[in-house]
């Protein structure tokens, strides 16, 4: 194979002040926009979740197009694909972009559905939806509490990247708290309070920021980067020799440069479960149900697939990395493979340059963060506070708690950060993804047939849950000795690695399956459903849904019908 270049990586034991100066710089702009962004689309008032939380229902196709793409293309994405290309190779890294691939078909089918019953009914959320379509409080619970949980180590997941491009940026290190986590604290601060003040608003104009800059980069690195080591020929030997070699703490190959025999269930499992999970998430969901017609969400479908594109270059990146020689070396002195694309870009690029990729990468954090932080709001506000709590609460009252459990939620993610192990948000968000699958049968199956019972989607529900997290426990880092170590496990029957979320989900729909035939055989009640067939079509321009809105808009009673219409209530 052709020899591999080896680039000293930069003491990262200094201030890069040039970078440092670029990413404060842009980072201001953006936060002077989140703030401005209130104005955007201006709402007569923000005292409800129809505005505050879902921008007023109003954003065409390519605002949703880059809040879209800001929400699932996450900060973390961006460091971990191409740090697991670098670590481990393929299998753990690539298969992100044949996932986001399949992911665009799948909400084709059915996100244009979930638009037009949510419009309809003013649904905020999927656990919204369930309770409609089943008058169950235990179920649409299930699915809340689930999404809540999920989104949590995902928020944290940000900071991860924020913290990766600080250290690499020089800050971070020592015991000063000024030195160590200041930067972050006043990052989420920030973040915290135009959130606050202009709700999803913010973050669907910062993403036009955010995803500029990272379309910039991530060109450039690719069109530059391979020159400086070699070329494609250069990149692909030294990633296959990396890959090839035997770790010497397992004693196997270090990892995968393509997937080989008894790797491709893995692959396949990874990339489907993944993509089917997605969409599950409160945050997509969310980004999705702002948008102004149920073809602006066909649209997005067909248009996102081009950050797919952008997500393969970056993946590639980690092996442009090996074939550099750059050493992700934190301030701790200790290998870091998270801050291998930091550490690459400081190494290869001007220092000004340098800067503009950390601000790509950390206004790449704070898209996401601000719509999972809304999205779980949302979420406890509905279908936890108000549900079970206050079922009378009006409007701005249920705005107000959700204002005030964002906060909660980004104060949460910041703690767990700082005062445990990056590993755990890791992997706790390894099985937040287990879990959230689990709720797929009872929101997707419902949209299309109400033939599933919703004691055997619950019943499904629990098993996938419990055995999820019992098999992703029994998972040990072979490095660490620490459970909950990854998210693959051996598929009973089949005696082949693959992805534990997709094994659970099977076992889900199976027991769904089986024990909704014998309750409908037996005649047991399914619960009401308070929607109608036409629900599941209606469009913005349709005149009962616009007469709708309005009455929803100014009916303060949570559970009426205020025009008698079956099958439409107002929000829940």
């Amino acid at each position: 194979m052709t020899p591999q270049l080896t680039v000293l990586a930069a003491d990262t034991g200094g201030v890069n002040g040039v970078a440092l100066g670029v990413l404060i710089a842009l980072f201001a702009v953006v936060t002077v926009a989140g703030f401005m962004a209130s104005r955007f689309m201006r709402a007569d008032s923000m005292e409800s979740l129809d505005e505050w939380g879902l921008g007023g229902r109003k954003f065409g196709t390519w605002i949703t197009w880059f809040l879209l793409g800001g929400d699932l293309y996450t900060a973390y994405t961006f460091v971990a694909v191409p740090a697991a290309m670098f670590a481990t190779g393929a299998v753990a890294g690539f298969f992100a972009v044949p996932y986001t691939i399949v992911l665009y078909p799948i909400i084709f089918i059915f996100m244009a559905r979930l638009w037009s019953v949510s419009h309809r009914h003013g649904y905020v959320t999927t656990a919204d939806f369930v309770r409609g379509r089943y008058d169950d409080r235990g179920l649409s619970l299930a699915v809340a509490v689930t999404g809540f949980v999920a989104t949590m180590p995902y928020i944290a997941l940000q900071l991860v990247g924020i913290q990766a491009v600080l250290e690499v940026a020089g800050l971070g290190g020592g015991d000063n708290i000024i030195a160590k986590d200041a930067p972050l604290f006043i990052a989420f601060a920030l973040l915290a309070a135009y959130t606050y003040s202009s709700g999803l608003r913010a973050p669907a104009v910062i993403a036009f920021v955010k995803d500029i800059l990272i379309y910039l980069v991530i060109i450039v690195a690719i069109v530059y980067l391979p020159g400086q080591v070699g070329g494609w020929d250069a990149i692909f030997g030294a990633a296959q020799d990396k890959m090839e070699a035997t770790n010497e703490v397992t004693g196997k190959p270090t990892g995968a440069f393509i997937p080989g025999v008894g790797q491709g269930w893995a692959y396949a499992t990874l990339a489907l479960g993944s993509a089917m999970a997605l969409f599950m998430y409160p945050h997509s969901v969310t980004a999705s149900l702002s948008s102004n017609s149920r073809n602006t969400i066909r649209r997005n479908a067909a248009i996102l697939p081009a950050y797919s594109f952008v997500l393969g270059l970056l993946a590639l990146l980690g092996w442009v990395a090996i074939a550099a020689g750059t050493q992700p070396i934190g301030l701790d002195g200790e290998p870091n493979a998270q801050l291998v694309i930091p550490q690459l870009f400081e190494d290869m690029f001007p220092s000004w340059f340098a800067g503009v990729a950390f601000a790509a990468i950390a206004i790449g954090a704070l898209v996401p963060a601000a719509i999972m932080s809304i999205a779980a709001a949302n979420t406890f506000s509905r279908n936890i506070y108000k549900e079970w709590l206050k079922k009378d609460a009006t409007p701005a009252q249920e705005a107000k708690v959700s204002k005030l459990m964002s906060l909660l939620v980004k104060a949460f993610a910041l703690v767990f950060v700082l005062t445990l192990d990056k590993q755990n948000a890791i992997n706790f968000q390894l099985l937040g993804g287990i879990w959230i699958l689990q709720t797929f049968p009872a929101v997707v199956f419902s949209l299309f047939t109400r033939w599933f019972h919703r004691y055997g989607l619950l019943v499904g529900w629990a098993v996938g849950m419990v055995y999820g997290t019992v098999e992703a426990y029994q998972v040990i880092n072979p490095v660490t000795g620490k459970h909950f170590g990854g998210s693959l496990g051996e598929i009973p029957g089949l005696g082949e690695m693959g992805y534990i979320a997709m094994t659970a989900f099977v076992m889900n729909v199976v027991l769904a399956v089986v024990i909704s035939a014998v309750l409908n055989a037996m005649k047991v009640s399914n619960g009401s459903d308070e929607t109608i067939p036409f629900d599941y079509f209606a469009d913005a321009d349709d005149p009962r849904v616009q007469k709708d809105l309005t009455e929803h808009g100014h009916h303060g009673d949570a559970y009426g019908d205020p025009d008698d219409i079956p099958g439409n209530a107002p929000a829940r």
